[in-house]
């Protein structure tokens, strides 16, 4: 047995000479009808009960994201967003932007002037802006995106019904143990829940947090399920699931979390539910040596990807070795442009134009210019149509480190592949432990709010009826037209440039998915965070422990400010799915960040 292991090691290992990764915890998961990779078994298990059914990718990937937010809760509720990126069996990309609205009522004026409450701020870094929004309670919360945002894509693209589809997670709301991350998340906040009774009486029950395998139950969040499937009538399934949906937001559940807002002094209300409606939209897309790449548009960090890429791909990555001192410099000074036009350019499209110029080959050479052999503690955004950006950093005060904790948050991943082509990807998020109950609706509200800026006149500064700009970030690539891969991952501002790594470390490195997730990744910081008062770290540079002190090293005399973390501390924990060109639906699951994947 010892034997065959060092044969499988080395023949690995000689494919990869700039480093030499360890033997895998686990291998892919391989099947020939299809799989799904995400945040926990919860997840995967009802997935593939929905392929064993019958349904398509979409079908699972909508049962198995239902089933994370009832059993996710540290990570991802009912009430928070789930952006998704979907192929189509002939071929067309869609994208469904699932993060919901601030309440018109939310002006800039108002949050400028109005004095944050100890409860609502996780932590204050004296390096972040003057002005932040709250981080918890009821004023951190939007519209409930997800929801809307899997009726959709159940609707247009999906096969089975929503009774079928969300039939796990009302069994998982009724009853399911609960697990080591879900008690942590409990212990750590219970100050926070207690002090909402609708909080405090889902995750204290008697007041005590639960032990890892008790029972946990939700039986308001049940009932809610339960009354979405009874209202699932009409004369054809598309029609049927547009009632579920205006009953989640133009009937009774709308109406009562925003009477439960009122009463508590939130801002959300009835109308706010009503006039939110996704469609299907086009994503922005980008080329990489043949491959074409798939992300959410500018209310996203996605298009950031895109323009890394594009400097990226302007050379043979491969030359420099996988993981090599060379390699991660090149790769994270290219990063750092992309993330300063990000923090300097994006914003909700429908109330700042989008800037799709920062996605042409030409503008990718200009910034290739800017990468020399030494790192950049500068933020550097670039000019938009002759223009110069303000960057958040003008308005910080005191540089100096990001704790960890603010740069991952909590956020799950959900993906899914069928045999005809099908694929789905998904970043579900928000309304995460500590989250504030909607009255007797079961249905944690999210606590995304905190990702706008109070810096009057950015494109992401924060407006009545206008969605942030988040860090989820789903990813799809197709090759030649037909499906290759569906990337997803936890990990906030980390998502973009973890999502990069194992995407490359696949198309150039000839990893399989299992191989790329588990592999050693660093984290640049160089960037404004996307939560709490957001906070900077310029030339800021994580290495995973397996990387070595000669890459340390190297990387300091660079001028990169070198720290070093456990293979289990990454902020991120992505999840892959492979199409071969033979029909082999392979997926891979991050075992340090306890994921799952599961082939049929």
């Amino acid at each position: 047995m010892l034997k065959n292991l060092l044969v499988v090691f080395a023949a690995w290992t000689a494919l990869l000479p700039a480093q030499r990764p360890t033997i895998p915890v686990r291998y892919s998961a391989r099947g020939l009808h299809g799989a799904v990779a995400a945040g926990s078994d919860y997840a995967t298990e009802a997935g593939l009960r929905i392929l064993h059914r019958g349904g398509n990718a979409v079908d699972a990937g909508v049962a198995a994201t239902l089933a994370a937010a009832v059993t996710e809760y540290s990570h991802f509720g009912f009430g928070g967003e789930a952006p998704i990126l979907i192929r189509t069996a002939q071929g067309k990309v869609y994208s469904i932007a699932g993060v919901g609205t601030m309440p018109k009522a939310a002006t800039f004026d108002y949050f400028l002037k109005r004095k944050l409450k100890t409860e609502e701020v996780y932590e204050i870094e004296e390096n972040g802006l003057d002005h932040m929004l709250p981080t918890a309670g009821l004023h951190a919360a939007l519209v409930p995106g997800m929801v809307d945002a899997v009726l959709v894509a159940l609707q247009e693209f999906g096969s089975l019904t929503f009774a079928e589809v969300a039939q796990p997670a009302l069994e998982l709301a009724q009853s399911s143990p609960i697990d080591e991350p879900r008690v942590r998340e409990i212990q750590a906040t219970r100050h926070i829940l207690a002090l909402w009774p609708t909080s405090r009486a889902v995750f204290l029950p008697d007041g005590k947090v639960p032990r890892p395998g008790d029972l946990f139950r939700q039986p308001d969040l049940a009932r809610t399920l339960q009354a979405m499937i009874a209202a699932e009538k009409g004369p054809s399934r598309k029609q049927a699931i547009e009632a579920v949906r205006n009953f989640f937001y133009r009937g009774d559940i709308a109406r009562r979390i925003g009477d439960f807002s009122k009463a508590n002094g939130g801002l959300l209300r009835y109308e706010d539910f009503a006039a939110f409606h996704l469609a299907p939209e086009e994503p922005v897309s980008g080329n990489y040596h043949g491959y074409t790449v798939y992300k959410p548009g500018f209310w996203s960090q996605g298009p950031s990807m895109i323009e890394a890429l594009n400097i990226l791909g302007l050379q043979d990555l491969t030359r420099f070795g996988w993981n090599s001192p060379e390699y991660i410099h090149n790769s994270v000074e290219a990063l750092k442009l992309a993330y300063a036009d990000r923090d300097t350019w994006y914003g909700d499209p429908k109330f700042t134009p989008e800037p799709r110029e920062l996605l042409s080959l030409d503008y990718a050479r200009q910034r290739a210019q800017l990468i020399g052999p030494k790192a950049s503690a500068e933020f550097r955004p670039g000019l938009l149509n002759g223009k110069t950006g303000e960057h958040p950093s003008a308005h910080a005060g005191k540089v100096a480190n990001i704790d960890d904790a603010l740069m991952q948050r909590d956020t799950t991943c959900v993906t899914a592949a069928d045999k005809d082509g099908i694929v789905f990807s998904s970043t579900p998020s928000g309304a995460w432990t500590p989250a504030v109950i909607a009255g007797d609706t079961g249905i944690p509200l999210t606590q995304r709010a905190q990702s706008f800026l109070l810096i009057a006149g950015h494109p992401n500064a924060v407006a009545g009826g206008k969605r942030p700009r988040v860090t989820l970030s789903p990813t799809l690539v197709t090759f030649q037209g037909k499906p290759y891969l569906a990337l997803a991952t936890p990990g906030g501002d980390n998502q973009e440039q973890s999502l990069l790594q194992v995407m490359l470390d696949i198309l150039d490195f000839g990893m399989n998915p299992q191989q790329a997730v588990e592999a050693a990744r660093y984290q640049t910081r160089h960037l404004v965070s996307s939560f709490d008062n957001h906070s900077m770290s310029p030339a800021d540079l994580i290495l995973d422990e397996r990387m070595g002190q000669a890459a340390q090293k190297d990387l300091m005399q660079r001028g990169h400010r070198v720290e070093v973390r456990s293979r289990y501390g990454s902020g991120a924990a992505p999840v892959a799915i492979r199409i071969r060109p033979n029909g082999v639906i392979e997926a891979g699951a991050d075992p340090y960040g306890y994921r799952s994947a599961v082939a049929w």
